[in-house]
């Protein structure tokens, strides 16, 4: 059976096959329930269910979603989807009340709100995994303490820098992740239930009612852009792609650290794998997929924006594309996340490599630059001179302590100044790499990571499709007093389930 057998005389098997997505899209069942249970209640308020009725269809939606948490439903060959999976046994299970759970309501409109309430939880699920990740890149930058190796522009070595400095730049970039998942959460805080296909229903139906029992904080204003709206769709895989692009490159240094070349990481045998051939290796396959995984997560954006770009208003099949690269992309970001931390977590810091890489006069031959600025030798002219030294020093093989020791303009006032370790501790700007600056930074990015800590936790305590009424609160004949259930006593009849 299929949901307009009315109109058409049979669809064929091979259309069928072609246009489900029961496959991918029965991973929206708690949220398909917890807005057919708001549906169900709405009606109830607008008087074309009665309290017993939705008493009952309540109870019902709550027996389908156990007989799916327990894997007892029965998927049939003519589930197109989840929500005609759904409707089909509430139908079985009670054929008259059943084939009223649809009034008013269009699959475009059901399928807009599904998403979205997914989406709310699982973009909330992500950034709760980037807030570990950055507690981990926050306890590791304490823990290596005044640790210094070269910072590189380039892939050139370039000054030396705080390795705690570098660890909280992945952080910091982490913490703007968080900022766009949160805003993100809020920009697809919009009820479309109520807008039926595209143009709304004659039926007496209250969007506005049905939005604040979902939880969410207003209905849509225009039922078409309602129904055809997936900005947050692909403002959501926009935030997947640059988490992704911002852990492939903390991928990518753990990469080239731990190989011999570098030396600066030793990865934890949990976070890495051999090889089935080479008896002595250690491969970084963790990071290397973290890499990896960036591009497939660009090419769900793109490939969706491209979508997106042809279509007229309003609903279109076209959108039903859309899920699958959101449910990957989340999926991938949250692996990725985990296996992420974990390496980060357990990898050991060749620290004495480190500083000795960092450690040769050219590393600080800008602060010998800045030296000269301060006796008041104007910049350019302090570079040109410090450039033509480290120059001399390579082409004749002569060491660059003694060039700058023969120099009149230096001498040797100035080997202080590329005395090992020294360099790094003349970074005091605000916000640099030294020591000065970056305790500063430290703290400032702790409270950062406890701001954002409290807006995830605030934006779940408040999740949309737990519903803010009381059980099955707002039904029947416009009374907003709570139904029996269908044994006449339950007070949970209509609850929603939470979130995991």
């Amino acid at each position: 059976m299929t949901l307009w057998e009315g109109r058409l005389s049979g669809t064929a098997e091979e259309v069928m096959a072609f246009t489900a997505s029961i496959s991918f899209d029965r991973r929206l069942a708690e949220d398909d329930l917890a807005g057919s249970r708001a549906h169900v209640r709405g009606l109830g308020r607008a008087g074309m269910l009665a309290d017993e009725e939705v008493a009952v269809l309540l109870a019902t939606l709550d027996r389908v979603e156990e007989e799916i948490a327990s894997g007892s439903f029965v998927f049939q060959a003519e589930d197109e989807d989840i929500h005609t999976a759904v409707e089909r046994r509430v139908t079985e299970i009670t054929p008259d009340l059943g084939a009223k759970l649809h009034t008013g309501r269009s699959r475009n409109d059901q399928v807009a709100t599904d998403l979205r309430l997914w989406a709310h939880r699982e973009l909330l699920e992500v950034a709760g995994r980037v807030l570990c990740l950055e507690e981990t890149l926050l306890r590791r930058a304490v823990e290596v303490g005044d640790t210094y190796l070269p910072g590189y522009t380039h892939m050139q070595r370039a000054q030396p820098v705080l390795l705690s400095h570098h660890l909280l730049a992945h952080g910091w970039a982490l913490a703007r992740d968080i900022d766009r998942l949160v805003h993100s959460v809020d920009r697809l805080d919009v009820s479309p239930l109520g807008a039926g296909a595209l143009a709304g229903t004659s039926l007496p139906l209250d969007p506005d009612w049905v939005a604040e029992d979902l939880g969410f904080t207003g209905r849509f204003e225009n039922s078409i852009d309602a129904v055809s709206d997936r900005d947050f769709v692909v403002e959501a895989l926009f935030d997947m792609a640059l988490v992704g692009v911002h852990l492939s490159r903390l991928g990518e240094e753990m990469v080239l650290w731990s190989c011999e070349e570098f030396g600066f990481v030793v990865l934890d045998d949990a976070y890495a794998t051999g090889s089935s051939m080479l008896p002595q290796k250690k491969n970084p396959d963790v990071a290397e997929l973290a890499r990896g995984k960036a591009g497939r997560l660009i090419g769900h954006l793109t490939g969706v924006l491209a979508t997106l770009k042809g279509l007229p208003l309003a609903y279109n099949r076209d959108l039903q594309e859309w899920s699958e690269p959101l449910f990957d992309a989340v999926d991938q970001v949250s692996g990725t996340l985990v296996a992420l931390t974990g390496l980060v977590s357990t990898a050991g810091f060749a620290t004495e490599k480190m500083s000795e890489a960092a450690a040769g006069p050219q590393a600080a031959a800008v602060d010998l630059a800045e030296w000269l600025v301060g006796r008041q030798v104007p910049f350019r002219q302090a570079h040109e001179l410090v450039g033509s030294l480290v120059r001399d020093s390579i082409e004749r093989g002569v060491p660059l302590t003694e060039l700058v020791h023969a120099h009149p303009a230096l001498g040797a006032e100035a080997l202080s100044v590329l005395e090992p370790g020294v360099a790094v501790t003349r970074r005091t700007s605000p916000g640099g790499a030294g020591p000065v600056p970056f305790a500063v930074q430290l703290e400032r990015f702790r409270q950062r990571l406890e701001l954002d800590s409290q807006r995830v936790s605030h934006a779940r305590e408040r999740q949309v499709g737990h519903g803010s009424r009381p059980a099955s609160g707002g039904t029947g004949s416009g009374s907003d007093g709570a139904p029996p259930d269908a044994s006449g006593s339950g007070p949970e009849a209509g609850a929603a389930r939470p979130g995991r």
